[in-house]
């Protein structure tokens, strides 16, 4: 079944919820991009911010078993220490996009915390294959180079992505939908860590884990899903 509707219209959320009551809810919505939150702003406190409340809230009285929802390797851009790990503290965005993420992982702990909601966030890394983003570098690139058109390369090329395949993306999603996240009966608040929690809680990243080079002559091949639930 589908229903086209938007998350951020609480009233469409409460009745698809009330009408199918899930046991589990994996949730993918959300305005993405980190150059369209330059000019749009208020379209991502709309979808990220006020659409992931609403999803909170339906699992919170529909008592949803499991929830796992979408996050971003862009929470990670300020940070130097490579590989990025969950352990790892990212309070220091650089984009909103990258905010409204975090600002997410923030409300999914709160709601797992007071509530109980297992609940389960997935950083993902650069997606690409079929159906992927037109805005995305891999078919911006893809197109030009069919036109014969010059591409624009920036910092003179000195970067590289960690590209993941969809399959991959959805291989993970599906580990972890069938594993509910329980408490970490060894966090402590005096050295807290970001990845787990005392509540029903976990940050994944979901990457390839073999960052390409702008000079890559191929975009990267498709790698198993990197961790699994513990």
């Amino acid at each position: 079944m589908f229903v086209k509707d938007d998350v951020a219209r609480k009233g469409a959320v409460d009745e698809l919820f009330a009408e199918h009551r899930p046991n589990r809810v994996i949730h993918l919505a959300a305005q993405a991009g980190v150059r369209h939150s330059l000019t749009h702003p208020y379209d991502y406190a709309q979808s990220n911010l006020i659409g992931f409340l609403n999803i909170l809230e339906a699992c919170r009285h529909n008592e949803v078993e499991h929830l796992v929802f979408a996050s971003s390797s862009s929470v990670y851009i300020a940070n130097t220490k490579i590989p990025f790990s969950v352990h790892d503290n990212v309070d220091h965005p650089v984009s909103l996009y990258a905010a409204s993420n975090k600002a997410n992982e923030l409300m999914a702990h709160t709601y797992a915390h007071l509530f109980g909601i297992p609940t389960t966030g997935l950083r993902f890394f650069t997606i690409y294959g079929p159906w992927g983003r037109p805005d995305m570098a891999l078919f911006i690139f893809t197109r030009k180079i069919l036109a014969g058109e010059p591409i624009d390369v920036f910092n003179h090329g000195n970067h590289a992505r960690d590209f993941t395949y969809i399959d991959d993306i959805l291989e993970g999603i599906l580990r972890v939908a069938d594993h509910s996240p329980t408490s970490n009966p060894e966090w402590s608040g005096d050295n807290p860590d970001p990845g787990s929690s005392s509540a029903p809680y976990r940050i994944y990243n979901v990457g390839n884990h073999h960052p390409v080079s702008s000079w890559t002559s191929s975009p990267a091949s498709k790698r198993p899903w990197v961790g699994k639930p513990k």
